[in-house]
């Protein structure tokens, strides 16, 4: 669109030879291609359009082919030429236009909302920014039901749903639209209008919908503690196409619910299975869902919300347990402690409280109660002085009754306790004093006298203890084998040393299975006494009468607490060869000769005359 002779391009050429030579080197431009479009200056080699209102979009692209010529272009002169690519740019000369100025888009009812339906595109042979538009609904009965948008790539409108369609109201909507250029060039609006319109008629396509409640949700009430099967509410569906079939309820539970409630499937009455709690659960929410009887996989879902009213049921009762404290030197009318209550039940039903004394009680001679009207009551005292030592707790009958129609109350008992208090009223004990606080005696001074006292129990206890062990033998049989094991210092006071233990034990097994009870226990069980023969003895080895002895001792009561020593003379089996020891020499103290010790020689002299005497006592 530039106006003829619009300068394009120069081009130029030069010539080797001497310019002061004639004409030789004098240039003269010429066009051999490119016309009638451009022209070229023979002497500045300008190229210039040479036509009005060149169209990009009839030709873009052009070839020119320059000649220069030397000696001013004269017969005999040479020449060399060069060709130009030139490229018209363009401009917003051009409006769009839509192809058809009628359209048709079928749309379903079941359509979501702000989903897109269709799309449109208007023409224009402009590129680039000069071809940018919008897209716009400037009239017809579905401007409120749809929107459009224009796709900046593509350079289409999309058609958008902003209200649900429905068959049964309005089966179509018809719309104008209107595409127009973003960019405009005023230089050419002579041109214009840069715009364009058509009209699109929307058809509206019926399905088969869900059923469709009355409500997006429900709001129901039922009192608490109603009987089973008391209406909750009604829930309502409709299907919305012209078949206009029946619709059947139900309530979605999960398979750990706890089903409350029921709900007709034909007319959606919702009723209690339970009695229900307002304390334990206030408000339930459950979910309803309609189908079709003609098509059942058709659902529609619908949340219930039920609030469970609240019925004065529950009495009021003491906000929590109370230690209350009143000091001994206490005055007529004193507050000692202030109470409060609380009620389950709603806030209509619970305060405001009362407090009182029961009536049919005597009236109580130490306490009253006052009631503060702001659901406290304060405790006061009704005479002077208290005592511990009298009587410690009182015990002061209190009821309450709860602002509900019909109001309920209850009664409680509180406990209180007479304490030692400071003259600033702080506690300083309340717990009672002994018996012998009267005379004067401190708390020091009394447990002083109690450990003395204990002190001499024991010391008496000991002594008794002591006096008995030294009367008493520890063994009561001389046959007993078992022996305590003392510790001296001294090596031995001659024959004194051998009652200690019997000695016939070590020369007869067998009396050893004896049972033998001991002077320092007093066993609570008798055993039956144990007999095995010499023969059954000497039949097993040492290690398994060792074994058999450790275990009746383990189970013998009579054994002592602390540690003792169990002797045996068992040798186990005899030995072919015989035994070398004396204990089995002679079964009686009588047969036993020491005489043959003096035979031994100087180093058992001693042990000769200890034993010859020994003899010579039991002889005589």
């Amino acid at each position: 669109m530039s106006d003829m002779g619009t300068s394009v391009l120069q081009v130029t050429a030069t010539d080797a030879d001497d310019p002061t030579y004639g004409n030789s080197a004098r240039v003269v431009y010429s066009i051999l291609q490119g016309q009638p479009y451009f022209s070229v200056d023979p002497k500045t080699g300008v190229i210039r359009t040479a036509l009005h209102n060149m169209d990009r979009e009839a030709r873009e692209h052009y070839s020119v082919v320059i000649q220069a010529k030397d000696m001013a272009g004269q017969v005999g002169g040479l020449s060399g030429s060069t060709t130009v690519n030139i490229t018209l740019t363009d401009v917003n000369d051009n409006p769009p236009r839509f192809p058809q100025k009628h359209y048709q888009l079928y749309v379903p009812e079941s359509a979501q909302v702000g989903s897109a339906v269709g799309k449109i595109k208007a023409n224009d042979a402009d590129t680039g920014s000069n071809a940018d538009m919008t897209y716009s609904i400037i009239n017809g009965d579905g401007m409120g039901v749809f929107s459009i948008s224009t796709d900046k790539e593509t350079r289409e409108g999309i058609l958008s749903l902003k209200k649900p369609l429905n068959y049964e109201k309005k089966k179509s909507y018809t719309l104008n639209i209107e595409g127009a250029n973003t960019h405009l060039d005023f230089r050419f609006s002579h041109l214009g209008p840069f715009k364009d319109a058509t009209m699109l008629k929307i058809i509206v396509g019926d399905v088969d919908e869900p059923p469709l409640f009355s409500m997006p949700s429900y709001v129901m009430e039922v009192y608490e503690n109603a009987k089973i099967g008391t209406v909750v509410g009604t829930v309502l569906a409709q299907d919305p196409d012209s078949a206009n079939s029946l619709v059947r309820y139900f309530i979605n539970y999960n398979a750990e619910d706890d089903r409350f409630f029921n709900i007709d499937a034909n007319t959606g009455t919702i009723k209690t299975t339970k009695v229900l709690d307002r304390e334990e659960t206030p408000w339930y929410n459950i979910t309803v869902t309609a189908s079709e009887n003609d098509n059942p996989d058709l659902l529609s879902h619908v949340t219930v919300g039920i609030r469970v009213l609240d019925v004065n049921d529950n009495p009021p009762e003491l906000a929590r347990e109370y230690d209350i404290v009143v000091c001994e030197n206490s005055k007529p009318g004193q507050v000692i402690h202030t109470i409060s209550a609380t009620d389950k039940d709603d806030f209509a039903n619970g305060p405001r409280f009362n407090f009182f004394l029961d009536e049919h009680l005597p009236v109580n001679p130490n306490f009253t109660l006052k009631d503060n009207e702001d659901n406290t009551a304060s405790i006061l005292t009704r005479r002077r002085r208290f005592s511990r030592t009298v009587q410690d707790v009182y015990y002061l009958p209190i009821m309450i009754s709860d602002g509900g129609i019909p109001s309920l109350s209850s009664s409680s008992t509180l406990t209180i306790r007479v304490c030692a208090c400071e003259r600033d009223g702080r506690v300083r004990t309340c717990h009672a004093e002994a018996f012998l606080s009267s005379a004067g005696l401190s708390t020091g001074a009394l447990i002083a006298i109690l450990l003395c006292v204990l002190i001499l129990l024991a010391i008496v206890v000991l002594f008794i203890t002591l006096r008995r062990s030294k009367k008493e033998p520890l063994i009561i049989s001389e046959e007993d084998v078992r022996e305590n094991v003392v510790t001296y210092d001294d090596e031995g006071g001659g024959e004194e040393d051998t009652e200690a233990f019997d000695i016939i034990a070590l020369r007869n097994p067998s009396a050893a299975e004896e049972l033998k009870y001991r002077r320092d226990i007093r066993p609570e069980v008798k055993l039956t006494p144990r007999h095995q023969t010499l023969s059954t003895l000497e039949s097993i080895d040492v290690q398994e009468f060792i074994k058999q002895r450790l275990a009746e001792a383990d189970l013998d009561p009579s054994v002592p607490p602390y540690d003792s020593l169990q002797t045996y003379a068992y040798e186990g089996q005899r030995s072919e060869t015989g035994s070398i020891s004396s204990l089995d020499s002679a079964t009686t103290q009588s047969d036993q000769d020491y005489h043959y010790l003096g035979d031994w020689g100087p180093e058992f002299k001693k042990l000769a005359e200890l034993y010859g005497e020994i003899e010579s006592e039991r002889t005589t």
